[in-house]
């Protein structure tokens, strides 16, 4: 796989895992405001976008299982940095919304 085609796979996956890191950011900003179900939509569309990086991602490792070669570039490690970041980002989210409920509830 030439050096082109490896660098629109990484900005894929960093577009879409970008698109996902501001969404889980604005679900935070909904979590402290108390509009939950706001937060929930935009954690659920982030997970939207984390899928649709990952799914580029698998497809590069299919590729990959299937004897392509792939010269992997920095932009591409980037990428991946990017991608797993963010899906830990959203991990994280997910749990401090239920502390946020708790702590909404208690008041």
């Amino acid at each position: 796989m030439d050096s082109t085609k490896i660098q629109e796979i990484a900005f894929q996956i960093i577009l879409n895992s970008g698109e996902a890191r501001t969404l889980v950011h604005e679900g935070f900003k909904a979590m402290r405001e108390a509009d939950f179900i706001e937060a929930r939509t935009k954690l659920e569309q982030a997970n939207d976008s984390l899928v649709k990086a990952h799914s580029i991602q698998t497809h590069l490792l299919h590729e990959y299982a299937n004897g392509v070669e792939i010269n992997i570039e920095v932009i591409m490690v980037h990428a991946q940095d990017h991608l797993m970041t963010t899906m830990t980002l959203r991990e994280v989210a997910l749990e401090m919304m239920i502390l946020y409920q708790k702590l909404e509830g208690e008041r």
